[in-house]
């Protein structure tokens, strides 16, 4: 009986002493005390002196009932204190507008975050259908807003590398074509900020059919010559971005930029992962070491409120504004918003708002798997900046080092172009690529309508494929009832289309007028070796997209056709280009594009 008394105490202080609750603080003292206790004063030892075989035998079945819930306790309490001592990172704290966020270093016993996990693809790429065949006696105009994004090359490039043939509506063929410099002439002065330039001859995949390119190209400003530069570099940090290819290679492109800053230049870094913060205040460009201080600390952590880093971002944006000079947000992440403001309609109002106080969105993607290409383009065109996808360090230096001259300085806003075809002259023509960039007609004169900007030095490539009256080359079935007397009326005409190029100078609401005739007698019986290689481009796109436009042209016709075009490639991106149309060509298992059905 004695044993049976002993037995009952003890189950009774147990289960009393494992029912007690306890403070954070008096749990450390706790876990202290714990640590520093024979094993005869542990959680873990009571729990096993509970022990179904060690209750006394002579132990009623109400004294075992209430042991075993003691021993739950005592494992519960276990187990509460173990989860007490594991510390996760999930996101950054919000900072005040006007105090860096302080980024401390864990302790080295601090386990680490969980890595993160991506279950599964979901990349997001805006549907697009390729622009159709026109008949010109039915639709003579064609409009359509400018484009410097080269986003799509650079993220097909890193699909291919990785033995992926890329999903059709990751493919848009002016970003591909518009990757490449053609040489276009520059302006003599700034006083006309671009010049605009055609060039006419055979389409290479069908001889009875044409090309038209046409160029335009920005007056190139003298880098001591541009205006102070009040960047905001708005970065994610979620989980996902700790990855070599997402924040590393992040922060090794923001240090390629940060060399290049001057004095009067601002830096502002911003952070957003559960919420955003503020990591580096306006802070002059030549503090180059403090610059890259608050790029290297920067860690990988949490979901993506981009909604919240964007609001934050442009508020340091107007508060180091700088008058007549360059004020821009460069928004660099590899994926979707999570938290917070994720409707990306919301986000377009916003960013488009922000827009008219002068502060430009530049978007900057990196890594695969969430990367969600729909929103970073969009968002850039709403705010009058530009798209590009980030897959090397090389990548890194050409968008941020060489072209940032480009990206910095607007020298002509809302550039449209307006072509109308001659249809005594042109049966059918096709706008290759632009597809969402494609105005209203009653859109050219319209000043309110937003349209793409050209800076710097930048250079602007279009391409439409013509199918000239009486070729016999028509892809469109002839109708019944159809226009010819109309046509007729302006046989005689020399014109084979008229081009019309509106823009606005930078401060300016009222656009103007730049109008140039294109002569049918332009057409020249050889291309030149720009558009040799731009036709190239053209037709590599089309080839990823399915192919529905290269009549008899294959893989190896578009790249023989590059090789000749190569030209003296300074800086190896031609052959590069050779290179990824041959791994195009290895990834379809060597099938040839599909050849258009449409009737003859």
């Amino acid at each position: 009986m004695q044993r049976h008394a002993l037995a009952t105490a003890l189950l009774s202080a147990i289960a009393l002493s494992a029912c007690q609750s306890t403070t954070p603080s008096e749990d450390a003292a706790a876990a202290t005390t714990i640590g520093n206790a024979t094993e005869a004063s542990s959680p873990a030892t009571d729990a096993r002196r509970l022990a179904p075989a060690e209750i006394d035998a002579e132990a009623s079945p109400a004294q075992a009932s209430e042991a075993r819930a003691a021993r739950k306790q005592a494992k519960s309490r276990q187990d509460a204190s173990t989860s007490r001592d594991r510390v996760e990172v999930t996101g950054s704290r919000m900072a005040g507008y006007n105090a860096p966020l302080a980024l401390v270093a864990p302790a080295p016993t601090t386990p680490p975050p969980p890595a993160y996990f991506q279950p599964a693809n979901t990349e997001k790429y805006a549907e697009r259908n390729d622009n159709p065949v026109q008949r010109a006696s039915e639709q003579p105009v064609s409009t359509f807003s400018i484009d410097v994004d080269t986003g799509s090359y650079a993220n097909v490039r890193r699909m291919l590398r990785e033995g992926v043939r890329p999903p059709a509506d990751a493919v848009r063929a002016e970003e591909l074509i518009n990757y490449f410099d053609y040489g276009h002439p520059a302006p003599a002065s700034l006083a006309t900020p671009f010049r605009t330039t055609t060039e006419l001859a055979p389409a290479p995949w069908n001889g009875k059919r044409q090309l038209l390119m046409i160029g335009i190209k920005g007056y190139d400003v003298p880098k001591a010559q541009l205006p102070p530069a009040n960047l905001v570099f708005l970065i994610d940090t979620s989980g996902s971005m700790e990855s070599p290819d997402k924040l590393p290679l992040l922060k090794q492109a923001f240090g390629e930029l940060t060399t290049q800053l001057r004095a009067q230049d601002r830096v502002s870094i911003v952070v957003y992962a559960g919420s955003a913060g503020l990591v580096l205040p306006p802070t002059p460009g030549d503090h180059h070491d403090e610059i890259l201080a608050a790029l290297d600390r920067l860690q990988a952590g949490g979901s993506t409120n981009g909604g919240d880093g964007i609001r934050l971002a442009y508020a340091m944006a107007k508060q180091a504004y700088v008058k007549d000079g360059v004020n821009r947000v460069i928004l660099a992440t590899d994926g979707d918003f999570n938290v917070g403001t994720v409707d990306q309609g919301s986000l377009e109002t916003y960013v488009g708002d922000q827009r008219k106080h002068g502060i430009a969105l530049t978007t900057l993607g990196f890594g695969q798997g969430n990367y969600n290409d729909a929103m970073a383009e969009q968002l850039a065109d709403v705010g009058d900046g530009n798209h590009a996808y980030i897959d090397t360090l090389q990548e890194a230096r050409k968008v941020l080092v060489e072209e940032m001259q480009s990206t910095l300085l607007t020298i002509a806003r809302d550039v449209k172009i307006q072509i109308e075809f001659n249809p005594a002259l042109v049966a059918e023509y096709r706008l290759i690529g632009y597809e969402n960039r494609l105005l209203a007609r009653e859109d050219f004169a319209n000043d309110k309508v937003d349209a793409g900007d050209i800076g710097a030095g930048h250079e602007v490539t279009a391409l439409y494929e013509i199918t000239p009256a009486g070729s016999g080359a028509e892809r469109l079935p002839s109708l019944r009832y159809g226009t010819a007397k109309a046509a007729q009326s302006t046989a005689k005409s020399a014109e084979i289309a008229h081009l019309r190029l509106r823009y606005k100078r930078p401060g300016e609401d009222t656009s103007r007028l730049i109008e140039t005739p294109i002569l049918h007698t332009a057409l020249q019986s050889t291309p030149s070796e720009s558009m040799r290689f731009a036709a190239s481009v053209a037709a590599y796109a089309d080839a990823l997209r399915g192919g529905t436009h290269l009549e008899r042209w294959n893989w190896s016709q578009i790249a023989s056709s590059a090789r000749s075009a190569k030209g003296s490639d300074r800086w190896n991106q031609r052959a590069e280009f050779i290179e990824l149309v041959e791994a195009a060509r290895g990834l379809t298992d060597g099938a040839e594009p599909q050849v258009s059905t449409i009737a003859d």
